[in-house]
This record gives structure tokens, C-alpha cells and sequence, in this order.
């Protein structure tokens, strides 16, 4: 293989990261350089939160160290078996790009994952190094993501909670048969072996540094993993219940959600077209009624598909578990709890808050609810104010022609 020189491997191993989802900045600890010590800042400036039109963050310098693997995954570009051009950073060359591009204002952190090369230990090594040499040899003291290695020895894998703000572990796909099928060198128990033992880590040196202020930090950005969506057979309500009880047992930050996206010489066991974006946009809308508008799991796969088990395209899983559960409303905006106004579709957790101050000191009418939403159409059919009680839209049989977006015109084909 031809030698490459530092531009050429950035152009690969750049490439090769977009595929990794999980790359928000969010959570850290807060540090800064203003001092005149150290390089680098999480704080005011420092994080910026830039995203590309796909939703991915684009604030840190995301690479890989190298997109050559030992495994065979059917769905990942650069498994073993993958026909795609090969590239490889050095630990070195990895710190020199990140203080380079950081003291050009290019980028705010870093976010690095890799292939596996020789051994999950020996790649688990290189990743530490990088991030070691980062904190200490330069004193970085930005944003430091690290994608680890659930094979690695568990101490590899705690180093790396000691240096990065945030650690991922890739539970990869939502079902443990679709994992045997599509990734058999990889382990469930292994996995989530891995990411239990980052939470105890996690929560242990949380207590430690609540009373003793010399205790080293681990990972306080805490830890995400990413699912692949599509490539297996799993439903929308199988995702659901897997994020959920990955929530509940390791603590996570986040849950990333990536589309399946067809590869190069695809093996014929994975499917011939992607699964739509907006599905994997309806997930993250799930995802966030479970973290922030107290949906259980279970309620949020009552507004899929009884018979598929997926979500609704048209609609937001929301509005569509308000149609399906038309029982619990009206809900009266003066007078219902906090947590059965979040169920109302249309009204944010914000605008909810602002209601709940608001009616303290009035009775609120139907206008007074709409400076607070985009679309005042769809909130109509599922509140009472003052002035508003929906009789004639509560007795619809049919209420989702009213309340569910237009579908946008599209430009036919000239020679169909």
C-alpha cells in the first residue's frame, strides 16, 4: 500500500467517522484556559454546538485512528471484507491534528473511535495514548470523546473514563439475534458487561469527588452508546423497549440512533435499501417523550403500528398516541396537572412551564396558549381554556385530517 501522507489519511479516516452518530458535547465538566494554563475550553466559547443538515454535530475533530478491522460486521463499510481505500493515524499524529485544527479555531474537541487492529487491547492502548497525551503531555483541556472497545481489558477501558469528558460503547444493534446474525464476533454480555462497569465507575468516583475535592474526575460527560436502525428485522417498539432499558440500567446519557445505510459489495443477508431518514427521526422524537415528557416505554409503543410495530411517518409518535388514546382529553390548560398538560400535542416542555406560571395570576384563553405554540391548529382539538371547549372536534370521528401536517408537493418525474 502506498504511503500516505497526513491530508490524504484525514480525508479517509474523516469519511469514515461520519457513520458514528453519537458526537454531542453536551454534559461535561466545566474547564477553561483563561488562566493562562493548559489549551483548550468546554465553557463559554469553548463547545460550540455546530450541526451539518443531518443533525450531526460538527463542533469536534471526528476521525478515526484507523478504518482497518479484524472484524467481519455485515453492516459496518469497513468491515474485514469491505473493498474500501485503508488508512491509519498514529497516536501522535492524532494529537498534533487536534492541537493543530484547535489553535486554528477549526474545532473545539475531539471525537475519536477506531477500527480493530491486532487486538481489542492493542487499539483500546492507542486510543488511551492519544487522549493521555492530549491531557497530559499538552495540557488539553477541551472536549475529549472516545468511542471504546467492550473486548478490551476492563482496566484499558476505565483509563479511558479518566481522560475522556464522554465514553461510548456501541450496543450496535437492538436485539441480541439480529447481533448474532449481523455482527457474530461481537458479544452482548461482553457489551453490556462493559458499559455496567463504566456506570459503577461512574457513580463511584461521582461520591468520591462529592467529598473529597482532590478525586480525579471520570468521564463527567458520563456514557452514550448507538443503535443501527434497519439493518435487522427489529421494530420501532423493539427499539423503544431496548433504549429504555438501556436508560434504566447503565445510567446513559444518551441513545443514538443511526439509520442503516446500504455499503459497497453488501452482503446478502442485509437489506437492499436504507429505511427512511424519518424513521430514524421518529425515534429520537420517542426518545425524547420517554426523557422529558414522562412517557413510559409502553405508552410510547402504544402509538405504533399494532400490526408492524412501527411508528407512524406522517405524524410525531405524540400526536399519534393522542389519537389513539382520545379518552384522556380535553385537557383543561387552567387547571390539569403539569404532567397531563406535557401530553398535549403541540405544547413543549417550555410552553407547559410558561402555563403553569401564567395561570397563577389568570384564567387563560385559547390566544394566550397560541403565543406559546407554532401550530395552535393542532393543540386545538385536545384542550379547554376560557374561551375554547372543543365539543364539535372532540365528537370527529376522524380527527387526524385535522391536526396532522400537510404532506409537502413533490415534483414529478418528466419521463416516469
Amino acid at each position: 500500500m502506498a504511503q500516505l501522507d497526513t491530508r490524504e489519511k484525514l480525508a479517509i479516516l474523516a469519511d469514515a467517522a461520519k457513520y458514528d452518530a453519537s458526537c454531542a458535547s453536551s454534559g461535561t465538566a466545566k474547564r477553561n484556559s483563561r488562566d493562562g494554563k493548559g489549551i483548550g475550553s468546554t465553557e463559554g466559547m469553548g463547545i460550540c454546538h455546530a450541526y451539518a443538515p443531518d443533525g450531526r454535530c460538527i463542533s469536534l475533530l471526528k476521525i478515526l485512528l484507523t478504518n482497518s478491522c479484524i472484524f467481519d460486521c455485515h453492516y459496518c463499510i469497513n468491515r474485514k471484507s469491505s473493498n474500501v481505500r485503508r488508512a491509519r493515524f498514529t497516536a501522535d499524529e492524532v494529537v498534533r491534528l487536534t492541537l493543530s485544527f484547535y489553535k486554528r479555531n477549526y474545532i473545539e474537541g475531539l471525537f475519536l473511535s477506531s477500527g480493530i487492529i491486532g487486538s481489542s487491547n492493542y487499539t483500546m492502548e492507542q486510543l488511551v495514548e492519544v487522549a493521555r497525551s492530549l491531557r497530559e503531555d499538552h495540557d488539553f483541556r477541551g472536549y475529549i470523546h472516545l468511542k471504546t472497545i467492550p473486548d478490551a481489558d476492563p482496566e484499558l477501558v476505565h483509563k479511558a473514563g479518566l481522560y475522556a469528558d464522554r465514553v461510548s460503547i456501541n450496543v450496535e444493534l437492538p436485539t441480541s439475534g439480529g447481533l448474532k446474525r449481523l455482527a457474530p464476533e461481537k458479544s452482548e454480555a461482553r457489551i453490556e458487561g462493559a458499559m455496567g462497569d463504566m456506570k459503577s465507575a461512574i457513580v463511584e468516583t461521582g461520591d468520591a469527588t462529592k467529598r473529597f475535592k482532590s478525586a480525579p474526575r471520570f468521564a463527567p460527560a458520563g456514557q452514550s452508546t448507538q443503535m443501527i436502525v434497519g439493518a435487522d428485522a427489529a421494530t420501532d417498539g423493539d427499539i423503544v423497549r431496548k433504549a429504555s432499558t438501556l436508560y434504566d440500567r447503565f445510567g446513559l446519557r444518551r441513545v443514538y440512533y443511526s439509520a442503516f445505510s446500504p455499503i459497497p459489495d453488501a452482503s446478502a443477508v442485509l437489506p437492499l435499501q436504507r429505511p427512511p431518514l424519518m424513521r430514524e427521526h421518529r425515534l429520537y422524537q420517542s426518545d425524547w417523550l420517554m426523557r422529558f415528557y414522562d412517557y413510559q416505554p409502553a405508552e410510547v409503543v402504544a402509538a405504533a403500528d399494532p400490526a408492524t410495530g412501527m411508528l407512524p411517518l406522517d405524524i410525531d409518535p405524540k400526536l399519534a398516541w393522542a389519537l389513539r388514546f382520545r379518552e384522556h382529553f380535553p385537557v383543561d390548560v387552567n387547571r390539569a396537572p403539569r404532567e397531563r398538560l406535557l401530553r398535549v400535542p403541540g405544547l413543549g416542555v417550555k410552553a407547559v412551564d410558561r402555563i403553569v406560571a401564567a395561570r397563577r395570576w389568570r384564567r387563560l384563553r385559547l390566544d394566550d396558549v397560541a403565543r406559546l405554540t407554532v401550530s395552535i391548529a393542532k393543540v386545538r382539538p385536545f384542550v379547554i381554556a376560557e374561551d375554547w371547549r372543543p365539543v364539535a372536534l372532540t365528537d370527529r370521528a376522524e380527527l387526524k385530517p385535522l391536526v396532522a401536517p400537510r404532506p409537502k408537493a413533490q415534483q414529478m418525474e418528466l419521463f416516469g
